[in-house]
């Protein structure tokens, strides 16, 4: 595998396409298929293959449909970066159009045992784990020679087999939004601004989606002008907002308290961020309408009174007396009008809509206990940490705004529920018998002994696990924020150290941490 016939292609002094070398492969296998608007649509199919990623141009794209055969003609390899390309090649550049993350995700070879053999051998034979494109599927040369020059084309045939995935009929043409940033290929063509740089590498904090996108400035000094009641209007619809100077929190650090108008600020301008663990998944509610001082209540019903344009989920599966319809937060409205409902905690489900059953996460809870101190608690994330880089697993970790730290590990679709929780139990388990006096396996507080909980009970449909940039019921509006590995090593770290007035510093002096991995799952390893 060659990265030659790449870069001979390109001028990269002129286009924002990585220029690459090969790399050493390390854990599953990714996968990536890119919507390009070329001089003809196609989509690009990528696999990892020995430190590139072998590419083929799909004009018909790649279905779930197990019906059709599409061409797919293979091209020449592209760098391991291209992965995370997303952006606009310019005109009279080689392959100028824009182009998306379509689908992301990581692949499993089945019959052969290498898979630049089975390549060179004319016949694929793999499983996909991705956000759209799930399952089994075939790959088989027709025509051609591999690494054919010139007029020659390496034409294959690509099919979806019929198994548990399989649609009748599904079009990638009704899918058109990537899984990296949510954008569509006209999004992307009309801001250019690409997720992934040259320069850098790193991709910045949540891209802004029409729906995603802050509150104005004039919508905010609006805000800061209105009587405690009123209609307040942003981006294009009206929002009835009631108790604005009501105090929802009591003072903090800072000795000032904190208004419902001060909370619908923070969702008015966190929503680019906060939106993108939220959207496509069902919301359970903590509200605190006398504020955080008193007594608060779950709420999982969406009420009858939700404005029209609010997104619900239907649960069709509801038994009598379970809710049968969920808020679903997939704009900067929705989440002014949660503001405005004093819903303070949001948390959404570890898993999306349609697939309700399939977790999108595995999820690893350290609830300290009534004599965990701090330090004790951040012991039990290096370990956590340690144990995670021992199996090439990437999680990322957060502190809840509370007490406790939580680390969210993205799974590709597949393990169920049980599955996760399983899994999560033995690392977790195993951390706890390296510190045997911080943790107890009593699911009560009471009969812990004071000692933390390494809950991986949270590994459940439906469970309540407060989203990253929610805020808490505390004095001061303290708020869930992810950090990095390295600060569960700064001093000046504490679970509570952020809240809704500070968190926006926080995101101006760099990205979010946790930003890349809605895109980023990953097969959980086997434990021996």
């Amino acid at each position: 595998m060659s990265l030659e016939r790449y870069q001979e292609k390109r001028d990269f002094s002129k286009t924002p396409e990585p220029a690459g070398v090969p790399v050493e492969s390390s854990g599953a296998r990714r996968f990536v298929i890119q919507r390009h608007r070329a001089r003809r649509l196609h989509y690009d199919f990528r696999l990892e293959v020995d430190g590139v990623l072998a590419s083929w141009a799909v004009p018909k794209g790649v279905t779930l449909d197990p019906a059709v055969r599409h061409l797919a003609v293979h091209v020449e390899d592209h760098p391991m970066e291209y992965e995370l390309f997303e952006g606009v090649i310019p005109d009279a550049q080689y392959g100028s159009g824009d182009v998306i993350v379509w689908d992301r995700g990581t692949w499993e070879l089945h019959k052969d045992e290498d898979p630049a053999t089975a390549i060179g051998g004319g016949e694929v034979h793999a499983e996909l784990f991705g956000e759209k494109i799930k399952g089994r599927i075939v790959m088989i040369r027709t025509k051609g020679k591999p690494g054919a020059r010139g007029g020659g084309k390496d034409n294959w045939l690509l099919m979806h087999k019929r198994d548990d995935h399989a649609i009748e009929g599904w079009d990638p043409e009704e899918h058109p939004r990537s899984v990296l940033s949510g954008r569509t290929n006209d999004e992307v063509a009309a801001n250019p601004e690409r997720l992934w740089t040259r320069e850098g590498g790193e991709q910045p904090a949540h891209p802004t989606t029409p729906e995603h996108a802050p509150a104005t400035p004039d919508e905010l000094e609006e805000l800061d002008a209105l009587p405690e009641k009123a209609t307040w209007s942003v981006a294009g619809h009206e929002i009835a907002l009631t108790n604005l100077d009501k105090v929802l929190f009591p003072a903090g650090g800072d000795g000032q308290p904190v208004t419902k108008r001060d909370l619908v600020r923070y969702h008015a301008t966190i929503a680019p961020t906060l939106l993108p663990y939220l959207e496509g998944r069902p919301l359970n509610l903590n509200r605190f309408p006398n504020g955080s001082a008193s007594k608060g209540f779950w709420q999982k019903q969406i009420p009858a009174h939700a404005p029209d344009w609010v997104t619900r989920w239907d649960n069709t599966e509801a038994d009598p007396g379970e809710s049968e319809q969920y808020v679903v937060a997939d704009s900067t409205p929705t989440l002014v009008w949660l503001a405005n409902q004093a819903a303070i905690e949001l948390h959404p489900w570890t898993s999306r809509i349609p697939d309700v059953r399939a977790p999108t996460y595995a999820l690893i809870d350290l609830d300290p206990g009534t004599e965990t101190t701090w330090d004790e608690l951040l012991v039990l994330a290096r370990l956590h940490r340690t144990a995670l880089e021992h199996l090439q697993v990437r999680g990322y970790p957060k502190v809840t705004g509370q007490r406790g730290i939580q680390i969210w590990i993205p799974i590709v679709a597949g393990p169920s529920f049980s599955e996760t929780r399983a899994w999560v139990e033995q690392i977790s388990r195993a951390v706890g018998a390296t510190a045997p006096d911080l943790v107890s396996w009593t699911w009560t507080k009471r009969d812990r002994d004071g000692r933390a909980r390494l809950d991986y009970t949270q590994n459940a449909i439906n469970k309540t696990l407060v989203a990253p940039y929610s805020a808490r019921p505390a004095p001061g509006a303290p708020v869930s924020v992810p950090i990095t590995w390295d600060e569960l090593d700064d001093p000046d770290l504490r679970p509570d150290r952020w809240t809704i007035r500070t968190v926006p510093a926080r995101l101006a002096s760099g990205p979010d941490p946790m930003a890349p991995m809605p895109a980023d799952p990953q097969r959980l390893p086997p434990l021996a």
